[in-house]
This record gives C-alpha cells, structure tokens and sequence, in this order.
C-alpha cells in the first residue's frame, strides 16, 4: 500500500535508523560517534546522522555523511571550528564518503517556538539519533500541510542572491561540483514542498520528488529531473548553477511565495 512516508494516523514517520546503515559504512558511522565524545565532551548534548546513510541508501564514494550536532548552549566560533575540523577528518579518512555536512545548533534553539516547523521537524522526522537523549522526544508530530511547507522551504527567494554571490567567486572545477550538488538538492527539495500538501505525502528521495513535482508541473518536469540527477551525479559544469539562477530558482521562488507565503525570518548562522 501507498503511505507516503506517513503512519496510520497521516503524521510524517520518522525516517532512517541505525539497523538500516549498510555494512560499508558501520566503521565510518562508529568513527564518527567515538570523534563527536572526543571533539565535543560534555558540551554535547545529542548527535543526529541524516540522509542516505541512515537511510540505507548510500552510495560508497559518492555519498556524503550527514550529522546534526545539538550542544547544551549556543555554538560558539571555537565549537564551529571543532565541526570543521571534525568533517574533514572523516572525508579525509573515510573514501566511502565524498563529503561531511555538519549541523551545529543549541539544544535551544532546535526545541524553539520559532523553529517548531523547521528544524524541530527535521529534527523529529528526518534524523536518526546517534547519541544521547533524543530531543524529538520533546517535539510534536507533523503532517504534511502548508505551514510546514512555509516554514521549511519558504525562503528560496532570500537565498538566491547569497546563491548568486557564492557562483561569482567560484573558480575552481570542484567549487563547481559541490555547488551544483548542493543547489540541486535544495531546489527540488524545494519544488517537492511546494507540491506536498497536494500530494499529502513525505519522501526524501529526490527522483521521487521530482516525479511528485512533475505531476502538478509538466511544464518544469523535465529540469527537476536533471535536478535530481545533478544532485545525485554532480557534474562541474557552471553552466548548471547557471540555469538555476537564472532561471528555474527565479520561477520557483516566485511560485513558492505566491503558494505558501514566506519563511519567518532566523537569526544568521
């Protein structure tokens, strides 16, 4: 049966779990738990991995590994610098993996009013606790309405021109390639969102939403799916950054809006 990423009661499941991480990957995921007690200490609250490796879905060499850090207070620049340092250490050690993404937030902050609908989400429905007390206990249940599609992807249209900034200063082929990846994903997550609450459904993988999308927008179909490939294949071509910028980033923030109305504001960080 068609469940769409939800239970039995329409609330988004939670996906991922450490019993789902392919054998290929255990040694990296034990290196990483052992390094965040070591980094961090007792300013760790919590660790979280997300995305294809808890997912079961990851490719060796060509997947990144996901952690979500939740510290006892705010992170400070030294606390950044630690995850900096601990992310390439992993790659650099690690070939399985092209890539460390590490998300670094207060305990606060993540249990926030203001982020009820946005990284307190993420945190319930798309991360997979790695350790200590899993705040998801302390968050509510979601389903897959507009004010959960508001609040996550709402903000394309702040993020182009910081998009547009970063595609300036690039120069190097490999600069090229993490771009095109990293606004691949974003923009058809993004798209996918857009279309959720019609569809009434979850899913995190990305040719899904693009096929999702592509339902209710034909008439984009095909470049969300070249997003989707990009994403999963990226290429060095800025040529590819290029058209999101120029023109399919554009279309889709002025959509979004129009549908969903926009992001609350968040501090930077």
């Amino acid at each position: 049966m068609d469940h769409r990423g939800l239970d039995a009661d329409g609330y988004i499941e939670r996906e991922g779990s450490l019993g789902r991480i392919q054998p290929g990957f255990a040694d990296l995921v034990a290196a990483a738990r052992g390094r965040l007690v070591e980094a961090y200490g007792n300013r760790l609250h919590s660790a979280y991995l997300y995305g294809s490796v808890p997912r079961g879905t990851a490719r060796p060499g060509r997947s990144d590994l996901d952690l979500l850090i939740a510290l006892h207070r705010e992170p400070a620049a030294e606390d950044r610098d630690t995850a900096e340092v601990l992310g390439r250490g992993l790659d650099q050690d690690f070939p399985q993996i092209d890539g460390v993404g590490i998300l670094l937030y207060g305990k606060e902050r993540l249990l926030s009013e203001r982020e009820r609908y946005d990284l307190g989400w993420f945190l319930a429905c798309l991360c997979t606790p790695l350790l200590g007390p899993d705040l998801a206990e302390h968050l509510p249940r979601y389903r897959p309405d507009g004010l959960l599609a508001r609040e996550t992807n709402g903000d394309l249209a702040a993020l182009l021109p910081r998009w547009r900034a970063r595609f300036e200063a690039a120069s190097e082929p490999a600069e090229f390639r993490r771009m095109n990846r990293f606004f691949s994903r974003h923009l058809v997550r993004t798209a996918f969102t857009m279309v959720m609450p019609e569809w009434g459904g979850w899913t995190s993988d990305l040719t899904e939403s693009a096929e999702v999308f592509g339902r209710y927008h034909p008439e984009r179909a095909a470049q969300l799916r070249e997003a989707a490939a990009v994403a999963l294949a990226p290429v060095d071509d800025p040529a590819v950054a290029r058209r999101y910028l120029d023109d399919l980033g554009p279309w889709l923030a002025a959509e979004y809006g129009a549908r969903h109305g926009t992001k609350a504001p968040r501090p930077e960080a």
